[in-house]
């Protein structure tokens, strides 16, 4: 069985929260900055508290289940991974998934100045701790560049 790490990421985007917070899950954008993660990702399902969201990657339409434990418009967003989506197949069960799931990535949008910072907290099992710490930031970066350039126009 892998260990869990806690990992954290932030960035201060000189944007207001409210345009951080459309660009980072509006389905359009969400493809803009997620393809730091795998080229093509989107998600299906809603953001709202309590929904179901599975995101994924083309061509196979792979990738993660999970649902939205909280969402405080504009200050906080809380998804609970519950598996994995493999060949049209969700799993939630299986003692692979059971090794790490559930597993929480909180996003806080805390408005600073004229700006948003923006702390990204999730558990990840070792194996995907790597990617994860080569990931986010450059998820963020994109993230950022995309709100400033959207809050300058």
């Amino acid at each position: 069985m892998s260990t869990v790490k806690h990992l954290e990421f932030s960035a201060t985007i000189h944007a207001p929260v409210p345009t951080v917070w459309r660009l980072m899950i509006g389905p359009e954008s969400y493809k803009r900055w997620a393809c730091a993660f795998a080229e093509g990702t989107y998600f299906e399902g809603s953001w709202g508290q309590g929904a179901k969201i599975w995101f994924l990657s083309p061509p196979s339409g792979d990738g993660m289940v999970a649902e939205i434990a909280q969402n405080r418009e504009g200050e906080f967003i809380s998804i609970r991974h519950l598996g994995v989506k493999s060949h049209g197949v969700e799993d939630t069960t299986s003692e692979a998934v059971r090794a790490w799931a559930p597993m929480h990535e909180d996003y806080s949008f805390i408005s600073v100045g004229d700006g948003t910072k923006l702390l990204v907290e999730l558990d990840a099992p070792d194996e995907w701790a790597s990617y994860m710490n080569e990931a986010w930031p450059r998820a963020l970066a994109l993230l950022k560049r995309m709100s400033e350039a959207d809050s300058a126009a």
